[in-house]
């Protein structure tokens, strides 16, 4: 098989280029101007812009649509929003293990994926390791950061189910959520 653009990792390469992209675009007065008209999507609109906060490219849209939704209740909003994206995670969840496993595979066989990686398990036992790992990644699925890059975590560096991801997915992007429609 070709690989794409000749980089050893393109498929993480093209990801993170994609997430840069998407920040710079979205800054863009033009694009701001246009979300703020879609007022009226009510909790069907909070629900897409769930939909879209899970996805690096689209997170910057969903924090607009979030921006001038203003729910009567922000909490059930927050839920709502937090279906959505958890949602938006599993799809992201099946294509990763699908998809770039074959990468996370040749990058752990790297001399400084090694060498990180027996320094960590020579630290830190497995139990806290594990709950470490799906913290840091909740944390980055609650935020605006880009969702692939949590989920990728806990596709590629652990065996997590579907449901448990789906679990932390949902919890934490409702808090995420409901902290962004308290600002």
């Amino acid at each position: 098989m070709h690989r794409l653009f000749k980089f050893k990792y393109p498929k993480i390469t093209l990801l993170i280029v994609i997430s840069i992209a998407a920040y710079f675009l979205f800054n863009l007065p033009e694009v701001s101007e246009f979300f703020l008209k879609l007022n009226g999507l009510s909790y069907l609109g909070i629900f897409i812009a769930g939909l879209l906060f899970s996805f690096g490219f689209t997170t910057p849209l969903a924090i607009g649509i979030f921006i001038v939704s203003a729910p009567e209740n922000i909490l059930l909003a927050a839920i709502i929003g937090g279906f959505g994206a958890m949602l938006s995670d599993i799809t992201i969840f099946k294509i990763i293990r699908f998809s770039f496993m074959d990468e996370f595979n040749r990058l752990e066989k790297t001399h400084p994926a090694k060498i990180i990686n027996a320094e960590i398990k020579k630290e830190i036992p497995k139990k806290i390791r594990n709950y470490l790992l799906y913290f840091l990644a909740g944390l980055i699925i609650a935020s605006p950061l880009p969702d692939e890059v949590g989920v990728t975590m806990l596709a590629g560096l652990s065996h997590i189910k579907t449901i448990y991801l789906a679990i932390i997915g949902l919890i934490f992007n409702t808090l995420g959520i409901f902290v962004m429609l308290l600002i």
